[in-house]
């Protein structure tokens, strides 16, 4: 049930449509300093980043943010400081996940295709540099064995910079969240205006005359305003509407003295 709603989640994510502030390329331009930080001093900027994330409250911590089947059971309520470090010591390729994770669900952020390529060739050259390593434990060639760790070194190293990357990523986000770029954005109802095509104003026909209104014949001119008048009568139709009187003879007839 747990992989069930992870594959959901996993789904779900494809579904979002914002970006983030800063690609995996564009890092090192964003935040120079703080890349480097990352490189020497990786589980250290993970803990700082994932309490960040948090809007430094741990005790909303979870053991890699929820996402793995451990989580929530390791004892975090009592000490949330103590188990977060262990997170990042011993498991940070899930710690640096997890908040990658956090963050893209709580703002709806997709991951680039130049991302997901740069983060696959890490996966792949991860892989690739375990199966020349048990290739070369089982021939013996020497040759080999010193390709396999030439290899292992180049997957490392690509790692680790990719990491150091993806937390200045996170970092830069958390930054623009916070508004240091300027005043966050809020994300509210749009006004009326721009949600209903109803009130926004008929743009001017081109290249035809104006329609009339609905129920006027087309080259006739409008009906005259009365302004408080009683209705001219009809052009086709006897008697006038409001005739005859409501009330006949009228009030008053006949006349006083009259010998009929």
């Amino acid at each position: 049930m747990a992989s069930q709603d992870h594959l959901n989640k996993m789904q779900l994510r494809q579904s979002y449509r914002n970006v983030w502030h800063t690609d995996l390329m564009s890092t090192i331009q964003a935040d120079f300093p703080y890349c480097c930080f990352a490189i020497w001093c990786a589980p250290c900027v993970s803990y700082l980043l994932r309490k960040r994330a948090l809007y430094n409250d741990l005790s909303r911590y979870v053991c890699c943010a929820g996402y793995m089947p451990c989580s929530g059971r390791c004892g975090e309520s009592r000490c949330p400081e103590f188990c977060l470090c262990t997170e990042v010591f011993l498991c940070f390729p899930n710690s640096v996940a997890s908040t990658r994770f956090l963050l893209q669900d709580e703002f709806n952020i997709q991951t680039t295709q130049c991302d997901n390529c740069i983060i696959g060739f890490m996966f792949c050259l991860q892989q690739l540099a375990c199966i020349f390593s048990i290739v070369a434990c089982i021939v013996g060639s020497e040759e080999l064995s010193e390709a396999s760790q030439i290899l292992s070194c180049l997957a490392d190293f690509v790692y680790c910079s990719v990491c150091a990357c993806m937390q200045t990523q996170h970092k830069v986000e958390m930054d623009k969240r916070d508004g240091k770029f300027g005043p966050p954005s809020v994300m509210a109802v749009p006004p009326i205006q721009q949600m209903s095509r109803i009130d926004q104003p008929v743009p001017p026909p081109v290249g035809y005359p104006p329609q009339p209104a609905y129920g006027q014949p087309y080259g006739y001119p409008p009906p005259p305003q009365t302004y408080g008048y009683p209705p001219p009568p009809q052009a086709h139709g006897y008697p006038p509407p409001g005739y005859p009187p409501a009330s006949y003879p009228p009030p008053g007839y006949p006349p006083s003295g009259d010998p009929r």
